[in-house]
């Protein structure tokens, strides 16, 4: 995966060194004065000398084009921009390469970065940054501010005028080159220095590492105001990496080494370089694109910033045949076809190496898993418990005795006349005239005709607030839209279900029965009757017109309040979760009633199967698709684990441990409605929310999370998340009196949600149009429609960039 091509005995240590490196060439000092440039096509030529400083040379750089490559080097004298082809056509006549000084006396530079143009270089020196032109001697602009010494500079490649600095104050600026001022400062980000900063220009990002291996990702809007998206640590992901790759090879019967045996080092982010090639338009590319290599003093970390985990850490350790075992600096080229090439100095000997990494080899980690989908790919089996029914109760006739009787043809007393004893019509026919329409029917007839209408799949997201009322002064527990989207179910902590028009118009219709809060609702394909659930440890049915419930479970069947529960495989069972323990009823529905026995219920319920958990651990959530033939369900554990039941089999499918850093109270499929369409394998992917640690989106096929969404506050109550009908928008609740509402394909929030009075703790989109609803701690209901103006792209192939074999 990665091989040493060159390595180099140095004059003296280069461990913090800025090293030059690019796809065609490696350059380091030589004798602290002169430099050598190296080719990466052929090691084993001879290397071009450049010589024209007079101090030592502190830092290097290549140019952001081929051709003409550049090269820029500093010394406490001169800054220098050469010509590596005119230098190298002036060596073979034999006069000496020589280049154009663009700055004089700057003092230690530390950092030089070329523009994306290469025609502008930024120069790091003490606590300034000098803006310095590629062609000439000119000092386009010095720029101060930071209150400690600056350790990078980077231009931003959408906009050639913002300009990024970090320093050893912790903090980092966004420069305006136009106006020479600071358009955003950030926050003390940590306790150690922040040694280097990186764009991704596809999410309009900026990624910033410290020397104890904190990362921050943080969007660059055009406002220039960022915000953080997403903050990863080194050291967690590693140990949480370590944890799963542990519990992979015990299971395979593979021993690890003792943790007495593992030294643990600072990991400091030296280097970010992106994992894949503009120029590829593979489909590695697109899986890839948001992978980012972080060179550290042990390694080189692979992470994928959608998802914020560590995907693999290519440990220097693991490869005797490397001249190098800590690393004190890196240069990493872009990669170029299926190939990078690294330039690093070792941390305590005078040594260089050129390492190339091999792009396809690392991207065999990802593993495509069980392939595992939500629509079943064969028949129930024989045996399966989806195949459980009631037993049909044969008919008892009384047996006859003796032959047939002679009966009468006509059972009646009196026998209607033939007619033709009448006397003869004179009129036959007569026709109706003056008759009333009836505007009823018409008006049904339109109604009806609003099922068919398709879900706007342009529309943009639903953030104009439309209406609001108060359900009372109880948390909004759980929110359920019918599958028309004309009736809401509203769970509150006051233990009573409301149901209410999708325009919360009107008083609504209210059900009680249960002692505690309602824990979740559901509705029913034929929307003729609804499930309550609650920590009561009972279960309700409810019907149409009726105040009281048409099945009742409870009475000690559940020994622990019950997580979850909803209809499942087109209504034919009732699934529901409690204590360790996932349950499957078949039931049926009589809400006839006796008079005399008013308060005997005719309806039936039958456990069909009962399964239990793989580590005996409690059951936090539940999720399983009704909408249409499914074998799926998913259950969420207590021990932070994620569990895929196949219940054709009634076995556990698959399996994911630590899948959170708290147990998952929220878990939500992608089940899109009756009038949208999207692409298959948008369906298997799902939504897990935990407290402190954000929501993910799993993708069911490989069981990897592929984005993370933690924009939002989140740190006590169990707020809830749900996807459009259209798959391209994610909503939740949070604890900021606001809802989050994200584009999917984006870790950083798309339109904040504001006016809420207390923490959001529900909130559901409505299947038949753009509207998004909330619920919150204080009972409040608020209703959010889309604008009519900008339409956004619809694309929902495009769900998650790094899922694999899904269009983006």
């Amino acid at each position: 995966m990665m091989n040493e091509k060159l390595s180099l005995d140095c004059d003296g240590l280069l461990s913090h060194r800025q090293l030059a490196c690019c796809h065609s060439y490696c350059g380091l000092p030589l004798h602290g004065k002169e430099m050598q440039i190296y080719s990466n096509m052929d090691t084993e030529l001879k290397p071009l000398l450049l010589t024209g400083h007079h101090g030592e040379v502190t830092a290097m750089t290549f140019g952001r084009g081929s051709r003409p490559v550049l090269l820029c080097s500093a010394s406490a004298d001169y800054v220098i921009v050469w010509d590596i082809d005119q230098c190298q056509r002036r060596t073979q006549e034999g006069k000496i390469a020589v280049g154009t000084v663009i700055g004089t006396l700057l003092g230690e530079v530390v950092h030089l970065s070329f523009c994306f143009s290469d025609k502008r270089v930024a120069a790091c020196s003490g606590a300034a940054v000098y803006v310095l032109s590629s062609k000439r001697h000119e000092v386009i602009s010095t720029l101060t501010g930071h209150l400690g010494p600056l350790t990078s500079a980077e231009f931003c490649p959408w906009n050639q005028d913002i300009l990024v600095t970090t320093s050893e104050d912790r903090t980092f600026k966004v420069w305006d080159l136009k106006i020479e001022a600071v358009c955003y400062q950030s926050f003390v980000l940590s306790a150690s220095p922040l040694l280097s900063v990186f764009f991704l220009e596809e999410n309009r990002h900026l990624i910033t590492g410290s020397t104890d291996g904190q990362v921050w990702c943080f969007s660059l809007p055009a406002d220039h105001k960022c915000h953080l998206v997403t903050k990863m640590d080194l050291h967690k992901m590693e140990k949480r990496h370590d944890m799963h790759r542990g519990t992979v090879s015990h299971q395979a019967g593979v021993t690890e080494k003792s943790a007495v045996d593992k030294v643990e080092t600072s990991k400091p982010v030296l280097k970010m370089a992106l994992c894949c090639s503009k120029a590829d338009t593979s489909s590695d590319h697109k899986r890839d694109s948001s992978w980012l290599c972080i060179g550290s003093s042990d390694g080189l970390y692979v992470v994928d910033l959608a998802a914020s985990e560590l995907l693999t850490v290519l440990y220097f350790k693991d490869y005797p045949n490397l001249s190098i075992t800590m690393a004190g600096s890196w240069s990493i080229s872009p990669a170029w076809g299926n190939s990078m090439v690294l330039f690093v100095s070792a941390l305590f000997t005078p040594r260089v190496v050129l390492l190339e990494l091999h792009l396809c080899d690392l991207g065999q980690i990802w593993a495509c898993g069980e392939g595992l989908s939500v629509f079943p790919s064969s028949p129930p089996l024989p045996e399966s418990p989806l195949n459980a029914d009631f037993k049909k109760k044969e008919p008892r006739h009384p047996k006859k005795k003796g032959g047939i009787k002679e009966q009468p043809l006509v059972f009646h007393s009196k026998v209607k006349s033939s007619g033709y004893t009448s006397a003869p019509r004179r009129i036959m026919f007569t026709p109706k005239t003056n008759i009333q329409k009836n505007p009823s029917s018409k008006r049904a007839t339109k109604d009806g005709g609003l099922l068919l209408r398709d879900y706007p799949a342009d529309s943009p997201a639903p953030t104009i607030p439309h209406s609001h009322l108060s359900s009372g002064n109880k948390a909004v527990c759980c929110l359920q839209y019918s599958g028309d989207g004309k009736q809401i179910l509203c769970g509150l902590g006051d233990s009573s279900v409301f149901l209410y028009k999708s325009s919360l118009s009107g008083n609504p219709s209210v059900y009680t029965g249960h002692d505690k809060p309602v824990s979740s609702v559901s509705w029913s394909l034929s929307r003729q009757w609804w499930l309550s659930a609650s920590q009561d440890q009972s279960l309700r049915i409810w019907t149409h017109g009726s105040p009281e419930p048409a099945i009742v479970m409870g009475d000690s069947m559940f020994s622990k309040p019950i997580r979850g529960a909803q209809f499942y495989y087109l209504d034919k069972f009732l699934l529901l979760a409690s204590g360790p323990s996932l349950y499957l009823y078949l039931y049926n529905v009589d809400i006839t009633r006796d008079n005399i026995k008013r308060y005997q219920q005719r309806s039936v319920v039958k456990l069909a199967r009962r399964f239990g958990t793989t580590s005996a651990t409690d059951i936090t959530a539940v999720s399983a698709i009704s909408d249409f033939f499914s074998y799926i369900v998913l259950v969420c554990g207590a021990d932070r684990s994620i569990q895929v039941f196949d219940m054709n089999k009634g076995t556990v499918a698959s399996e994911l441990p630590d899948a959170h850093s708290r147990a998952i109270h929220c878990v939500t499929q992608n089940k899109g409605s009756m009038f949208s369409t999207q692409a298959p394998d948008s369906y298997n992917l799902f939504l897990t929310s935990a407290i402190t640690d954000g929501v993910k989106i799993w993708d069911l096929r490989t069981l990897r999370c592929v984005r993370r969404y933690d924009n939002h506050l989140n740190r006590c109550h169990p707020c809830s998340s749900a996807i459009s009908p259209c798959g391209r928008f994610i909503a939740s609740g949070s604890e900021d009196n606001c809802a989050y509402v994200y584009d999917i394909r984006s870790s950083s929030y798309l339109h904040k949600l504001h006016k809420h009075s207390d923490t959001v703790l529900s909130v559901a989109f409505n299947p038949a149009t753009p509207e998004l609803l909330t619920g919150t701690l204080d009972g409040k209901l608020r209703l959010f429609q889309a604008t009519s103006g900008t339409r956004l792209s619809h694309d929902t192939s495009a769900a998650v960039q790094s899922a694999p074999n899904m269009s983006v």
